[in-house]
């Protein structure tokens, strides 16, 4: 294995704790090479919990680094990241790209343009279990599939936080099923939607193929309820994803293939492209949503 790749992370909220930092920070492929954040107390904290260098200014983080990972909301990322990809650093990217589908088509535009490498968070992806569940979907014979997420966060806690509250779960939730059912039955054509997204939101999927879906999404659900679930069904088989089957491979799995990516210079099947592609789908439930 080469030298680690020297990744910069910027955000250092609740999530950045629990899963970025750790993870660059354990190796070996990667390296915590320093933190910036928009708040100077919480930068300097998670940086040195690590044993990293806290920067005050975004561009020395971009000089102390070769890629740089993005834990902020989807407005702050869109143009960090396009900041950090005309810099000529590598991204990975928090899910969805930005708040809105403009903001994700000029970040998508501007990681291409640079020619950077990109990855983007779509965290269940990189687990050994959903990736043994695609592969049997994949081998059903599918027909169709559905899938639910429902949890608490607009009741509070550290992830009710401003976007999440104004715009609910189709943008933080569903890229997670769409992408899977994208994934295991084909790719998606069309949708359609019906709901709230402050409540419930239905979708449904038409797959390349004949294939269609269903997904549900809320963040108003109480606490305790049953996982979030991916389920396909085909006239050779059945094949169903449980979130209580995620194991702790996931994050370090993003990371390292994010790694392999920036020092062979290859492309990454989960890179901005396709994290645009997810956004454009959610944004035409979004319009359907509004023409009801």
């Amino acid at each position: 294995m080469g030298e680690a790749v020297a990744v910069g992370l910027v955000g250092a909220g609740p999530w950045a704790g629990m899963a970025h930092a750790p993870a660059l920070a354990a190796g070996p492929s990667t390296r915590l090479a320093g933190v910036w954040a928009r708040r100077p107390e919480a930068s300097a904290a998670l940086a040195g919990a690590h044993g990293a260098p806290s920067f005050t200014r975004i561009e020395e983080l971009f000089d102390a680094c070769e890629a740089v990972a993005f834990c902020v909301p989807p407005d702050v990322q869109a143009d960090l990241a396009a900041r950090a990809a005309r810099a000529g650093k590598a991204v990975l990217l928090e899910k969805p790209l930005a708040l809105d589908l403009d903001g994700a088509r000029r970040l998508s535009g501007a990681i291409a343009e640079a020619g950077v490498a990109s990855q983007i968070a779509l965290t269940v992806r990189y687990s050994a279990a959903a990736r043994a569940f695609l592969e049997r979907a994949r081998g059903s014979a599918p027909l169709g599939g559905y899938g639910s997420f429902v949890t608490p966060v607009l009741a509070g806690g550290p992830f009710a936080t401003p976007w999440r509250l104004e715009h609910g779960a189709l943008l933080d939730l569903g890229p997670h099923l769409v992408d899977l059912l994208d994934a295991a039955l084909g790719r998606v054509t069309a949708v359609r939607a019906h709901g709230d997204p402050l409540g419930w939101v239905g979708l449904l999927l038409e797959h390349e193929g004949g294939a269609v879906s269903q997904a549900s999404v809320s963040m108003a659900g109480a606490a305790g309820g049953p996982p979030a679930h991916v389920e396909v069904h085909g006239r050779a088989g059945h094949a169903r994803l449980d979130w209580t089957d995620l194991g702790d491979d996931a994050f370090p799995t993003m990371v390292a293939e994010f790694a392999a990516a920036v020092r062979d210079g290859g492309g990454h099947p989960l890179d901005a492209a396709h994290g645009l592609r997810v956004q454009e789908i959610l944004a035409a439930a979004a319009a359907d949503l509004l023409a009801r």
